[in-house]
C-alpha cells in the first residue's frame, strides 16, 4: 500500500473538513485543582485593559461557537432568542435565556514555574471576573498588572467535594508583595509583545450556517415508528418521514415543535420579521 497516497488523501480530507483541529490546550491555561502563582500582565492587543469578554453558544448541535456578536455581526441564535423573549410566554423565556451567549474572559497570564510556556490566556467566568475587577478597584492594590511594580495573584481552585457543587470553583488573592514580572528583560520584551489573541483561537462559523445548527437543535429528526402486523400502512406513506417544523401557538407567540413541511420556509418566515434590535430589547424578562 502506497503510504504518500494515504497521507495525501488524509490531508485532502482534512482541507476539506477546515483543516486539524487547532491544540488550544497550550494556548488556553485552566487551573487544576491546588494553588497557583500567576502573573497577570497587560493585553500585547489592548494595552488599556488586560480582559477579553468573548460570548460563546453552548450546547447547540452539541457542539460550542463563538457568536458573532463578538464580531459586531449579526447572530441568527441572538436573533432568534431575542425575538421569542418578546412574548408573554414563561416557556419562550426560558429558551431565550438559553439560547443567549454565554460570556467566559481572556486575560494573559505567566504561571509561576512554568515560564518556559510563556504567555498563556487564562480563561474565566463571571465570579471569577468580578473578584479580579474588585481586586483592581482597591486604590491599595495598583495595578497588579504592572511589568516593574505589579503583584502576582494566588489562583486557589477546590473541587466539587469542596465547592458543594458539580464543578470546580476558583477564588483569587492578590500577593501584598511588589514584585518585577521578572529580572530577564528579554523576557519580560517578548511576554509582553507575542501573545495569542483570542479573537483569532476559535472557529468563526458563518451566519448561514449556524442559523441552520440553531434549526436542527430545535427540531430534532422524527423517529420513523415501524407499523405493527394488525395495523398494514399503504405502500405509499411506509416510506414517508414527517418533518418537524417550528410553529407558533396561541397568542403569546410560543414556539413548538409539530410536524409539518416547510420548515424552512417557516424558520425563514421568522427571521424575516426580526428588525434591528433596541437598547431595550436586549432586557429579558428574567
Amino acid at each position: 500500500m502506497d503510504l504518500n497516497l494515504i497521507k495525501s488523501k488524509l490531508a485532502a480530507m482534512q482541507q476539506k473538513s477546515g483543516g486539524s483541529r487547532k491544540d488550544l490546550s497550550t494556548i488556553i491555561w485552566k487551573p487544576t485543582i491546588g494553588k497557583h502563582s500567576i502573573r497577570m500582565i497587560p493585553s500585547a492587543h489592548n494595552k488599556q485593559w488586560p480582559f477579553k469578554e468573548l460570548f460563546f453558544h453552548y450546547g447547540i448541535g452539541n457542539r460550542t461557537m463563538i457568536s458573532l456578536t463578538n464580531f459586531e455581526e449579526k447572530d441568527p441564535i441572538v436573533e432568534f432568542a431575542t425575538q421569542i423573549s418578546k412574548s408573554n410566554d414563561r416557556e419562550n423565556w426560558a429558551l431565550a435565556k438559553k439560547l443567549q451567549p454565554k460570556m467566559r474572559v481572556f486575560a494573559p497570564v505567566v504561571v509561576r514555574g512554568e515560564e518556559d510556556k510563556g504567555v498563556r490566556l487564562w480563561e474565566f467566568g463571571k465570579e471569577v471576573y468580578m473578584e479580579l475587577l474588585a481586586i483592581l478597584e482597591d486604590e491599595d492594590v495598583g495595578d497588579f498588572t504592572d511589568p516593574v511594580e505589579g503583584r502576582d495573584l494566588t489562583v486557589d481552585t477546590v473541587g466539587p467535594d469542596q465547592s458543594g457543587r458539580s464543578y470546580n470553583k476558583t477564588s483569587v488573592r492578590v500577593r501584598t508583595k511588589i514584585t518585577p514580572l521578572s529580572t530577564n528583560a528579554s523576557d519580560v520584551k517578548s511576554w509582553l509583545e507575542t501573545q495569542p489573541n483570542p479573537m483569532e483561537l476559535f472557529k468563526k462559523h458563518p451566519y448561514e450556517e449556524m442559523k441552520e445548527a440553531l434549526l436542527q437543535w430545535l427540531t430534532p429528526e422524527t423517529e420513523t415508528q415501524e407499523p405493527s402486523q394488525e395495523t398494514p400502512v399503504p405502500a405509499s406513506q411506509a416510506s414517508r418521514t414527517s418533518t418537524p417544523e417550528i410553529v407558533p401557538v396561541g397568542k403569546g407567540n410560543k414556539y413548538s415543535i409539530s410536524s409539518k413541511k416547510n420548515i424552512d420556509e417557516e424558520l425563514d418566515k421568522l427571521f424575516s420579521d426580526i428588525s434591528e434590535p433596541d437598547v431595550a430589547d436586549d432586557d429579558l424578562p428574567f
